[in-house]
């Protein structure tokens, strides 16, 4: 019942471990190139978003700062000498500061 196992044997056991190493070579190659295209496509939407997010937060300020414009203006129209008054009280606050340096 014992069978000798001969180099032709062998040979056919090697020939069968290369085929398979093979196929799971290109198995793992395309696993590979497949992860890396999904990676790819998970970074392209994130930066999508964060340039969407972007975008979202920047018109926002925009809009904000013309409201503090709008106010600001309002302020002066309603109230021109206390608006002068403000003015020339920051003037001096920044030629002090700016004398000291």
């Amino acid at each position: 019942m014992n069978k000798v196992t001969t180099v032709e044997d062998l040979s056919v056991q090697i020939a069968i471990l290369k085929d398979d190493i093979a196929a799971l070579t290109g198995t793992i190659g395309e696993y590979s190139k497949a992860q890396t295209k999904y990676a790819a496509n998970q970074a392209k939407s994130a930066a999508h978003s964060i340039a969407d997010s972007a975008h979202d937060l920047a018109n926002d300020g925009r809009a904000k700062a013309s409201q503090a414009q709008d106010s600001a203006e309002e302020f002066i129209r309603t109230q021109p000498a206390t608006a002068l008054g403000i003015a020339a009280g920051v003037g001096f606050l920044v030629g002090l500061i700016s004398a000291r340096r």
